[in-house]
């Protein structure tokens, strides 16, 4: 059994990101600038969006940290949103979400500049995506395709299930995991809530994706033998016997499944690490294409 080490290969990244930004300063070129964009206080999202500022840094990029309090209107998202459109000096910016209830998190998706759109969730993104034209991925099915990729695991002619049909993870995993080249040239089931027989769709796959979001769903008797797992689940379990009272738990039951896996994501570090690794790739890319368009 492998490690899948999202911690490992997203420092990786990392540094392979810090050097062309070294080669930019030193060319005396315009360094990627990030800007975030978080309403309200919600605790999950504060860390996110922290540590999303930090990677900027250690990688030396430009970030901005846009806060606006929980009470904002939609009209005041759309018009900042506007704003970061039009500013010249950021290359991409993200809105983290959840949004208050107040806000159409449709609407304000829609307002961004796809050319800014460095999560990869406007419509013009995510159709670009599917038609296997160059654009922004979203972070996490990227951060996936990169691990999958730098770990050579094989995916063509594979059964690849995927657990969950978000629009940021199992959707568009769905539709990369079909797609021609590598990662890609599998066969995909994709399943929810809804699909019937699920074990034996699962004990079927070769590879499962599962952003399903319940703790220890996937069980060992659901999978064959040297099946490659990607967990992209992250849970939030209480446990008084540690010192933050809670652990975090993915959608498998690590310690059985691993048993019978070819290669498995660690929960946390797995794929959690690559996500934001994947956001400052994007950034750079766009940061490249307008300087494409510029010159």
């Amino acid at each position: 059994m492998i490690l899948l080490d999202g911690k490992k290969v997203s420092e990786d990244i990392k540094n392979e990101i810090t050097a062309e930004v070294d080669k930019m300063k030193a060319n005396g070129e315009k360094v990627p600038h990030l800007a975030a964009v978080i309403v309200g206080n919600d605790g999950a999202s504060l860390t996110y969006v922290g540590s999303k500022v930090r990677a900027c840094e250690r990688v030396g990029f430009e970030s901005t940290l846009v806060k606006m309090p929980s009470t904002t209107s939609e009209t005041e998202l759309l018009k900042k949103i506007k704003e970061l459109n039009q500013d010249d000096n950021i290359d991409g910016f993200i809105v983290q979400l959840p949004l208050p209830e107040q806000i159409d998190t449709q609407k304000v998706l829609m307002a961004v500049d796809p050319s800014k759109d460095v999560d990869g969730f406007h419509p013009e993104n995510f159709g670009k995506m599917a038609l296997d034209m160059t654009t922004f991925i979203p972070a996490t099915p990227f951060g996936i395709l990169e691990l999958l990729e730098r770990y050579n695991v094989e995916t063509k002619g594979k059964h690849t299930v995927v657990i969950g049909r978000s629009h940021i993870v199992g959707r568009p995993m769905s539709i990369l995991m079909g797609r021609k080249g590598f990662p890609g040239n599998s066969t995909v089931t994709l399943t929810h809530s809804h699909t019937k027989n699920i074990n034996q769709i699962t004990s079927q796959a070769d590879i499962i994706i599962t952003a399903l979001g319940v703790p220890n769903y996937l069980k060992a008797e659901m999978v064959k033998d040297d099946v490659v797992i990607v967990d992209v689940g992250i849970t939030r379990v209480a446990d008084e016997t540690t010192e933050k009272g809670y652990i975090i738990t993915g959608d498998v039951d690590f310690e059985n499944v691993s048993k019978k896996a070819s290669y498995i994501t660690p929960v946390p570090g797995g794929v959690g690490p690559m996500t934001i690794a994947m956001l400052l790739k994007n950034t750079l890319l766009a940061r490249e294409q307008r300087k494409a368009l510029n010159s």
